[in-house]
């Protein structure tokens, strides 16, 4: 039987009403994951009491909204787009690769490493980081020169059989050394040893990383589009 990845469409609305729903915050015309994970929210629809709904959502005058959805999402009243961005969703569900031999250098982090893992991911950028967002799944890491060099997880679960690989990072002096692709790929195997199929996101003008993710079995599915929504 085939995977039903259409929740992938809108992942954020199905995760918060099935395997993350523990996150969930709102009702039922708006979700948005507890503030200390991630400012990730949707609306049931783009009726108006859903996007009151979602307007009502936001905390204050520095909090902020993101949507990921098909398109461009309209803001609701009392609202604004603060910066929207294209992504390309790519999903490894073809035939996994041989298993590979174990990565020994490769470690399963902590809550003694979330200092670490807060930098790394605030000074690269592989998408929003919270105080919890190490939370959402297992992350891996790589210790060189006594510190954490680069790392990966998990981080949406939007239906059974689906899973996220996110918050891949590198600090930019260990680039070029292999170390994503190592992490991802302990990240993959965790996955599908629980009958998971991996999927991620990249920034749709990111050659490179694109590159790395098809090189490791992933293939593009769809695009998608962030849109940040803060307060008028």
């Amino acid at each position: 039987m085939a995977l039903d990845a259409s929740p992938l469409d809108r992942q954020v609305w199905h995760m918060l009403h099935g395997r993350l729903a523990h996150l969930a915050q709102g009702g039922e015309h708006a979700l948005r994951v507890d503030p200390r994970y991630g400012p990730f929210a949707a609306a049931r629809d783009g009726g108006a009491g859903a996007q009151a709904a979602l307007a009502a959502l936001l905390e204050g005058p520095d909090d902020q909204l993101w949507l990921i959805e098909p398109e461009v999402w309209t803001p609701p009243p009392g609202t604004q787009v603060v910066r929207t961005m294209e992504l390309l969703q790519m999903v490894a569900d073809g035939e996994p690769p041989p298993p590979a031999e174990t990565d020994s250098a490769t470690f399963a982090l902590g809550e003694e490493h979330s200092a670490e893992m807060a930098a790394i991911a605030l000074a690269t950028e592989p998408g929003p980081w919270r105080a919890l967002t190490h939370r959402y799944g297992v992350f891996y890491g790589i210790h060189l020169d006594g510190r954490l060099a680069a790392m990966a997880g998990e981080r949406m679960l939007p239906a059974p059989g689906l899973a996220e690989v996110s918050g891949v990072c590198t600090w930019p002096e260990y680039r070029g050394e292999g170390l994503a692709r190592r992490l991802i790929m302990r990240v993959m195997a965790g996955q599908r040893a629980r009958g998971d199929v991996p999927y991620l996101h990249s920034y749709a003008h990111n050659a490179g990383a694109i590159g790395l993710y098809e090189s490791l079995g992933f293939r593009p599915r769809r695009t998608l589009w962030v849109t940040v929504l803060a307060s008028a």
